[in-house]
């Protein structure tokens, strides 16, 4: 393919991205991969017309896209697994005007939807990119309701993340997928990657119901929906279905779509290398049963691989501090092997100081993702001086800048999140009910404090005892007043969506007042890095200067995000992950 083929201007990347293109070499001194000319090529596996490499959300639609587009397509996956981060999710998916929330009545419009993101965005990510988002989203969803057996829900009431800028929805503009029969995939159920947060035992869970099940106990439609996933669970079973729901169906079903489409999906087939000839694109250099194999591609390769959450140094070397591999719950496999061939084939790097943020807290196992916790009146969170210092309620990637902006001066990482027995009565907080006592693990790690005075706790956990309990009482007044003039939390829609609307006059707030009291670690936690290669709206890959990498596609999190640093709303990585998949699979075919 020759470069630049279209009238599209080529992009010129801003200065931090050419800086980080300019330290693109250095990915192979902190990896440990030559940067060096590639040796003689092994022995070829299999020949294709496009090869992808990962089997994401992204990856797998891609490769849907490009078998219906009549092109023979193999999709390489490093994990024993398909369905990476995405298959670990909530599945929440961001796509304006789609056929589905249309049908359901939300009042989106195209401009609406472009003046939102470009609100959201900025000047981060180049218009042309946003608008391909847009204008592709709608197609890809209906081509995969067409091609698999996925089908979804409109998640009515998430709101948009920033619902008062311009074009903002309260509403929201998420969807999740239905429920989905396990059976369709045969054999490859037993291959579909485990979720984050599996579903309780005898429910069958959608993302948009944990916001009621947590208020099941205080809560008369929280109550009635925690029935209606126990007689799911239930009509699943008389008639020998098996249910998958969130990332689980989105994965499954994706799966399916290409087992429909005769695409092979080769597992545990780690990518080491793109294969270049004449400065094109042509193939990738993988491991397959043991052995260095070069998988050709006629037309080019889509990367899909994921972020580089799980790689230390690459961590290390783009990102603050503190920061580390063990405070994501992105899919273990993502060390950025897609991001590093790129870059070692001349592409130009962004956004790889950011990631998909969000507080955490780092329980023994794993961390956990702290959504509702930290939104539900009765808690409050403190930084190390035992002060508040963000809106709790604000959008989970805001909380995490904030402390990353706000530690150098007043230090906050670890915060800590503040509740008392109250709140522990009446919430669902992970998946421990209300009144039950949390294990002993979480003690014995630190994650979790518990004392009888706010003098004990402060002690635990290192802060002032006399500025805590400044802190509590402050917040108390405010709870009771129904108004945060110190952070504003519950002025936006969006604060108000994990909280309890039985708490007046604002149910983001309540005081917190029964001992014990409790204190639970937060650090900052991510779902994946947003950064990586640097692609134009057809998600061409792109070099510093801005011309294309010829047979180079990326998307998903091994490519710079179109959300560039901040989140429009639910589902603001799938979304766009899937889509450009779509228009990268089709800018092939065309």
């Amino acid at each position: 393919m020759p470069e630049n083929t279209s009238a599209e201007p080529p992009v010129r990347p801003s200065r931090r991205t050419f800086l980080g293109a300019s330290a693109a070499a250095s990915v192979a001194v902190a990896t440990g991969l030559p940067a060096t000319a590639q040796a003689a090529a092994p022995p070829v596996a299999g020949e294709f017309d496009v090869v992808v490499v990962g089997a994401g959300a992204a990856g797998m639609t891609a490769a849907m896209t490009a078998a219906a587009r009549g092109l023979s397509c193999v999709v390489v996956e490093k994990a024993g697994t398909y369905g990476g981060s995405a298959a670990r999710s909530g599945a929440g998916i961001w796509i304006p005007n789609n056929s589905v929330i249309r049908a359901a009545g939300v009042p989106d419009t195209p401009q609406k939807a472009a003046t939102y993101l470009a609100a959201v965005v900025g000047d981060e990510v180049p218009r042309s990119r946003q608008q391909a988002f847009l204008d592709h989203g709608p197609a890809m969803l209906d081509f995969v309701m067409a091609r698999s057996p996925l089908k979804f829900r409109y998640m009515e009431g998430y709101s948009d993340y920033y619902p008062e800028l311009p074009g903002g929805l309260p509403g929201g503009r998420s969807i999740e997928p239905d429920l989905l029969d396990g059976r369709v995939l045969g054999a490859e159920l037993d291959r579909l990657n485990g979720a984050y947060m599996p579903v309780p035992d005898g429910m069958v869970v959608f993302s948009a119901d944990y916001k009621w099940l947590t208020l099941s106990l205080v809560n008369a439609k929280g109550f009635a929906v925690a029935n209606e996933c126990l007689a799911r669970a239930t009509n699943a079973a008389l008639h020998g279905v098996k249910p998958l729901t969130m990332g689980q169906a989105l994965a499954g079903g994706l799966r399916a779509g290409l087992l429909r489409a005769n695409v092979p999906v080769w597992l545990n087939c780690p990518l080491t290398d793109l294969h270049l000839e004449n400065g094109a694109v042509r193939g990738v250099i993988v491991t397959r049963n043991g052995a260095p194999a070069l998988v050709r591609a006629r037309r080019g390769v889509i990367v899909g691989s994921g972020g580089f959450e799980h790689n230390a140094a690459m961590r290390a070397q783009y990102q603050q501090q503190p920061i580390g591999t063990d405070w994501t719950v992105g899919a273990k496999e993502n060390t950025g092997d897609g991001i590093r061939a790129g870059a070692r084939a001349g592409a130009a790097l962004g956004l790889m100081d950011d990631a998909w943020w969000g507080p955490a807290i780092p329980l023994p196992n794993e961390p956990y993702f702290c959504l509702a916790e930290r939104t539900l009146p009765g808690g409050l969170l403190i930084n190390q001086a035992g002060a508040r210092f963000v809106n709790e309620a604000a959008p989970y990637s805001d909380v995490v800048h904030v402390m990353y902006e706000k530690n150098p001066t007043a230090p906050d990482i670890p915060a800590w999140l503040i509740v008392d027995q109250n709140y522990r009565n009446r919430y669902l907080f992970k998946d421990i009910a209300p009144t039950f006592v949390f294990p002993d693990s979480w003690y014995e790690s630190g994650a979790v404090h518990k004392a009888w005075t706010l003098d004990q706790l402060a002690r635990d956990i290192g802060v002032p005892g006399a500025a805590l309990k400044s802190t509590v009482h402050r917040f108390n007044s405010l709870a009771r007043d129904g108004k945060d003039p110190d952070f504003h939390r519950g002025d936006s829609a969006y604060d108000h969506y994990y909280t309890d609307p039985g708490v007046t006059p604002n149910s983001c707030l309540a005081p917190l007042w029964l001992a014990p009291f409790y204190a639970f670690k937060i650090v900052p936690g991510d779902l994946g890095t947003k950064g990586g290669l640097l692609t134009d709206a057809r998600a061409r890959v792109l070099r510093p200067d801005g011309s294309v990498i010829p047979g180079l596609y990326a998307a998903g999190n091994a490519s710079s995000a179109v959300m560039g640093r901040s989140y429009a709303g639910a589902g603001s990585t799938i979304g766009p992950a899937m889509t450009f998949g779509y228009i990268a699979a089709n800018d092939l075919a065309a």
